[in-house]
């Protein structure tokens, strides 16, 4: 029978094959970490390498992704559908063994990690989401949702302040389930970190009220197993095991050096390393009895049958109950979800409350979480701002986990991370609020939730120069632009309490990627519409006031400038003008209509185009072309009441009638 040493050599010599092969990427991460993962992956992880998806898997993930090949050659030595030619295609055009691991590429990859520091913040959002499915239908006797979150990273990730935010939040809410190793080798790509990385990252962690194991030899197999036996047994407080590494581990001349962090060793060195390791096969070669010993399949396949024997008699015992989990973990929205949300829709529209979007959006959370316990919300410590919590919210300690709320603290890039795991874990719909402004913060993690495809959703408040007193520093000025530019993201601006009802309904309803929510602080105006007009909101952009015949100018507004436009359109109206106002709540989802329908909102035999919205101008030209005219913003914004900034920077109605008859 091969030794625990050959397994991990197996991986070893994968991972300085591809790398050598493709000519990129990072070989010393997978040597260094090699021990560990065998001891990790053959001795304590449950998992089904025939169903990557089985819900009670215990969750891997790679935070230091540039050592892709590690989990690349775990899968595929375990027995994912993942064949050695995809390992020889290490890096290259729709491999499914890209350079940094990606979500929905290969079987088993449990989130796109490489950016540092937001592997661990996935994870801890992993774990929260365990910790809350299993408060909430674990029952006497039927430990239903009970898996493990297990995370590598690396000193780069250390030193990301992500992982601060996210480690400090899994100390308090008590999250026993997740255990982190720390491959602690003292190299990052400048070299020797300890001219720039000297933190006590034991005490460090201590201090977040996490279970600390120091001093591990990563290399020792035994020493790894005991460490993950003790960091098992605690169950109140999440583990980091801090175990020393090899960088390269195995290579003669490059171990221990950043030389081989992320570079190719070379042929030469390739073939030392294996001189060195008393590794005796080819490049790409593994041997059957080392297959063999690698492979989880049968072991996978018994944990899976254990579990859904014990799922069915759950479900005799608790039949309400599974047939929840199982709604929630497939991802399927209540079955009457679509009646009360159109009517919740329509009860909106009637309404016509002149409040602020932000309320608006409160009353829709209101309306929708009331009958979706899969909503689980939070706020970066602006609830009170952001208007977050309603009737039902229960925040989550480390002793009840039973509650559909997270209070984050001030961590704007920690919420987002982690609101990434909780929707990758699956069984709950995340929302997380902080000011448009520090989107900005999050910026990355909401990009990474695009790239992925998590339908999360993001709510924003605040949002332009009209937030007031608190000056340009909360003030966002080309944010909605940003999020606008994001593949994959929709972006909701809405004008009123109708328009945010059916920003949330399509939020919730998209399961290919996530929404930004986009919020007023100030009070708008409802407006009357129509039932085909309130139908046309979901199409994201729509004809909302109309003139008789074709009309001579076109105003285009969102959010808390449709009102403006609206106000405007009557001006110019009075002025002989045939004015027609398109509310475009959604420029993404307008967008991905048919021409046709485009066509009609917006004629091409209409070039007189006047665009409105209190944020930066630049974004508007594609819809307003070289013969239009934008009111918006090019400079950053002042510290004063929200009105008398919109008049000082010309956000009014009479400015958008000067600009009409400028082109007109």
């Amino acid at each position: 029978m091969p030794s625990r040493r050959e397994l991990a050599n197996a991986i070893r010599a994968l991972s300085m094959d591809a790398v050598q092969q493709a000519n990129s990427g990072h070989p010393g991460a997978p040597m260094g970490m090699a021990d560990i993962a065998q001891v990790l992956w053959s001795d304590f992880m449950h998992h089904n390498p025939a169903n990557p998806q089985w819900p009670n898997r215990d969750r891997f993930i790679l935070s230091n992704g540039h050592g892709s090949m590690l989990i690349y050659s775990l899968l595929h030595l375990t027995g994912y559908a993942l064949p050695i030619e995809e390992l020889k295609n290490f890096r290259q055009l729709h491999s499914k063994t890209p350079g940094h691991p990606e979500y929905g590429y290969a079987p088993g990859v449990e989130t796109t990690t490489g950016p540092l520091g937001q592997g661990i913040s996935n994870a801890v959002g992993m774990a929260i989401a365990e910790k809350m499915l299993a408060a909430q239908f674990n029952q006497p006797g039927y430990d239903i949702v009970d898996h493990f979150t297990y995370c590598f990273l690396g000193d780069g990730c250390l030193m990301e302040g992500i992982s601060h935010e996210a480690c400090s939040l899994a100390g308090t809410l008590g999250l026993g389930k997740l255990v982190a190793f720390w491959d602690d080798n003292g190299i990052s790509i400048d070299g020797e970190v300890e001219g720039w990385f000297t933190d006590d990252t034991p005490a460090r962690f201590e201090s977040y009220g996490w279970h600390v194991i120091a001093g591990v030899d990563g290399h020792d197999a035994d020493a790894v197993a005991a460490a993950i036996k003790a960091a098992k047994a605690e169950t109140k407080r999440p583990t980091m095991i801090c175990c020393k590494t090899v960088i390269g581990f195995g290579s003669p001349n490059k171990s221990g050096s950043h030389d081989s962090h992320g570079s190719p060793l070379g042929l030469d060195e390739v073939q030392a390393t294996r001189e060195q390791l008393g590794w005796k096969h080819g490049s790409f070669e593994v041997p059957d009895d080392i297959y063999a010993q690698w492979d989880a399949k049968d072991k996978g396949a018994q944990l899976e049958q254990q579990w859904h024997e014990l799922l069915e008699k759950y479900s005799q015992a608790h039949p309400e109950l599974a047939a929840e989990l199982t709604r929630r973990l497939a991802g399927d929205l209540p079955a009457d979800f679509e009646q009360k949300a159109q009517d919740f829709i329509q009860q909106s529209q009637h309404k016509a409350e002149n409040i602020a979007s932000r309320k608006a959006s409160q009353n829709a959370i209101e309306a929708y979480a009331s009958f979706m316990p899969e909503v689980v919300g939070g706020s970066a410590d602006l609830a009170g701002s952001n208007l977050t919590l309603w009737s039902g919210s229960k925040g989550i300690t480390a002793d009840d986990a039973s509650g559909n709320y997270i209070f984050y603290g001030v961590r704007e890039f920690g919420m987002s991370g982690i609101m990434n795991g909780i929707g990758l874990h699956g069984g709950f719909r995340a929302y997380g609020a902080t000011f448009l402004m520090f989107m900005e913060y999050a910026r990355n993690a909401v990009r990474m939730a695009s790239l992925m495809g998590i339908p999360n959703i993001f709510v924003y408040t605040h949002d332009s120069i009209g937030q007031g007193e608190d000056g340009p520093t909360h003030q966002p000025i080309e944010q909605i632009a940003n999020l606008r530019l994001t593949p994959n993201l929709d972006t909701w601006r809405p004008c009123d309490g109708a328009e945010t009802a059916v920003a949330w309904k399509a939020a919730i309803e998209r399961k290919t990627g996530p929404t930004a929510l986009v919020f007023s602080r100030q009070g708008l105006p409802a407006q009357s519409r129509t039932d085909e007009q309130l139908a046309n909101v979901a199409r994201g952009g729509y004809v909302l006031v109309d003139c008789q015949g074709q009309p001579d100018v076109i105003l285009i507004a969102t959010g808390s400038e449709v009102g403006v436009a609206v106000e405007a359109a009557a001006k110019l109206s009075d002025k002989g003008h045939s004015v027609r106002v398109v509310s475009m709540p959604s420029t993404t989802v307008f967008d991905a209509q048919d021409q046709d329908y485009k066509d009609s909102v917006l004629p091409k035999n209409v070039s007189k185009r006047v665009a409105v919205e209190a944020a930066h101008v630049d974004f508007w030209h594609k819809y307003v072309g070289f013969d239009g005219a934008i009111v918006g913003m090019t400079t950053f914004g002042e510290s004063a009441p929200g009105g008398a900034l919109l008049k000082h920077f010309g956000i009014t109605a009479d400015a958008v009638v000067d600009a009409a008859q400028g082109i007109l």
